[in-house]
């Protein structure tokens, strides 16, 4: 008895010893530069804002925010690295809408989407823009309506893939309006705006940063923004729930860590994350993207995120989606 009770003493020692040590190496986080992972590959909407997102941010915590790009499987292989990695704070991850995508689409995934990682702040959301080409003679939201339950054969649109968000923001928008559209998928987004330039397919519902420059050149006719509300770089393009009542989706941004990572750490991370949001330099990069800088609680974005991955999951049932 006397041995259990000395064995006891000395985890309970241990354990009285280690707390202080404990809450020492989180007051003083961050020690040294964090690893910001983005699932995609340099220069596209997701790397832009991570960039801008880490130069920020870095100024609040006076470390350095490194980005490292770790693109492939729809960002699955960055997300898994991170929920992977030790929950220090030193490795986080950018992530995006396909985050609440990817748990209905691939059923194999080597992390679990809700209980691998600790939100800590939206910081960021654009809309999506649905487009016609010049050569298909859209040009709004009703004609579209009428023409695609008129066209025979089908009208088609194209995306980046199989679950990108254009493939799903366009289906959630098809079921709302009750209107028969076939998916014409590419690999990626630049063979699909070359085909449509080159009048094979005629639509598209992709990121405002993707599709807003080709409306200012004329190449596409803008129809509708997916938000509530117009964007405010593009002021005089309507939203769809206008003219599709309930349709409302944005694309978001956000910060996660790995599951585990010490509450104190997360609340740093979280109120300097809020701090960096308002830097005018990043708000204006942000703007200038299309994008608005946006915040939430720790609390606040769990809760967003989990409607996300219900909300976009019932759209995959509903359109019998699968992977590639």
């Amino acid at each position: 008895m006397a041995s259990i009770l000395k064995g006891t003493s000395i985890l309970v020692l241990a354990a009285t010893l280690a707390a202080p040590c404990l809450a020492l190496a989180e007051s003083a986080y961050p020690a040294g530069p964090i690893r910001l992972l983005v699932g995609y590959t340099p220069g596209g909407a997701s790397d832009i804002v991570t960039r801008t997102v880490a130069a920020a941010l870095g100024k609040q915590l006076g470390q350095s925010v490194v980005v490292e790009n770790k693109p492939g499987a729809a960002s699955n292989i960055a997300s898994a690295f991170v929920a992977s990695s030790k929950p220090d704070g030193y490795t986080l991850l950018l992530g995006t809408i396909a985050m609440s995508i990817n748990p209905s689409l691939y059923k194999n995934l080597t992390f679990d989407p809700v209980k691998g990682f600790a939100p800590i702040s939206q910081v960021a959301s654009s809309p999506f823009m649905l487009v016609a080409t010049r050569q298909s003679g859209i040009t709004s939201v009703p004609d579209l309506i009428d023409k695609a339950r008129k066209a025979q054969p089908s009208l088609t649109y194209a995306s980046a893939g199989i679950g990108s968000g254009a493939n799903l923001f366009m289906e959630y928008f098809r079921s709302k309006a009750g209107i028969p559209l076939v998916h014409v998928p590419y690999k990626g987004t630049v063979p699909a705006v070359t085909d449509m330039l080159g009048g094979r397919v005629p639509l598209t519902f992709d990121n405002i940063m993707t599709n807003l420059p080709l409306v200012k050149e004329g190449k596409f006719v803008a129809l509708a923004v997916s938000t509530k509300t117009p964007a405010a770089i593009a002021p005089d393009v309507p939203p769809l729930s206008q003219f599709v009542p309930g349709f409302e989706a944005t694309a978001w941004f956000g910060l996660f860590a790995p599951a585990g990572t010490p509450r104190a750490v997360i609340d740093k991370l979280n109120a300097a994350t809020v701090k960096a949001m308002q830097d005018p330099q990043a708000r204006d990069a942000l703007d200038k993207m299309g994008a608005q800088a946006v915040t939430s609680t720790p609390a606040a974005f769990t809760t967003f995120y989990k409607a996300e991955i219900d909300k976009w999951g019932a759209v995959v049932k509903a359109a019998d989606i699968k992977p590639e």
